[in-house]
């Protein structure tokens, strides 16, 4: 896989021997607080979507450059300058963003490093874990400067419900970390000289999980998103059933059932 060490966006692809590869995305705009322009969210489109073919690939660990923010939200230089036509192109890409993790097969987990405002709480939320530092800010100015909040904003009422999702989106004032893991926002937050080590236990955990097992219980946590609960269950017996398309789930267990059975002889000796 190739590896950016210029440019808008930065990939590092860390490998793990047999068990894959991790693939860590930074925001590379530090300067303006990891802001997005289109610039910034074309080339991290493009980075994710070309990710996505890796078929080693186990997890993605997305953050912003430096240590002051995340994402600072959207470039308002660019927002400044947009009209109603250029407007619908701007925000489809940032969708465009979160969409390209939520389709990403593996999991992605957000290295919340400071601030995250706006665009940057809609990119987060699409990622599939977060765990931020103490220092951490979250909000939804876009009302301030005279816009709704969009696009996978859509997805807070699921992680915080109605009741604080509004709270955000129509007062437009910030929350701590200690308030965004008390509402379900983020799931872990950490001193800052702990982040890379949290991530790094859930990193561990899923990588030494069984490969497609993960990629079809990402794309069953999609299905379960969206569809009412008896569809839902039903597609978890049909991926259920195709876990066994491949040798991981007799393989696995069989380690598993062979680990028991010497501990019984060991017992019984």
């Amino acid at each position: 896989m190739p590896q950016s060490a210029e440019g808008p966006v930065k990939v590092r692809i860390e490998e793990r021997g047999s068990s894959g590869h991790v693939a860590h995305l930074s925001i590379a705009n530090a300067a303006r607080m990891n802001s997005l322009s289109s610039v910034v969210m074309e080339a991290f489109v493009d980075a994710v979507t070309e990710l996505s073919k890796d078929e080693q690939l186990r997890v993605l660990v997305i953050t912003g450059e430096g240590e002051r923010a995340f994402v600072g939200g959207a470039d308002v230089f660019e927002l400044n300058s947009l009209d109603r036509n250029t407007a619908r192109a701007f925000i489809s890409r940032v969708h465009a963003m979160s969409k390209s993790i939520r389709d990403l097969p593996v999991p992605v987990i957000a290295r919340v490093n400071g601030i995250c405002l706006g665009a940057g709480v809609e990119v987060m939320a699409a990622c599939d874990l977060r765990v931020a530092t103490e220092g951490a800010v979250f909000g939804m100015p876009e009302v301030k400067i005279g816009l709704p909040s969009v696009v996978e904003a859509a997805l807070f009422p699921q992680l915080i419900g109605w009741g604080r999702t509004k709270q955000l989106v129509y007062t437009g004032e910030n929350i701590s970390a200690a308030e965004a893991v008390e509402w379900g926002l983020v799931e872990k937050v950490v001193l800052a000289e702990d982040l890379d080590d949290a991530v790094e236990s859930w990193v561990a955990a899923i990588v030494e999980a069984g490969p497609r097992a993960i990629r079809l219980q990402k794309e069953l946590v999609r299905l379960w998103e969206a569809l009412p609960v008896n569809d839902a269950i039903q597609e978890g017996i049909r991926n259920f059933a195709r876990a066994f398309d491949s040798d991981e789930p007799t393989r696995m267990t069989g380690e598993v059932v062979e680990r028991l059975r010497r501990r019984r002889a060991e017992r019984q000796s």
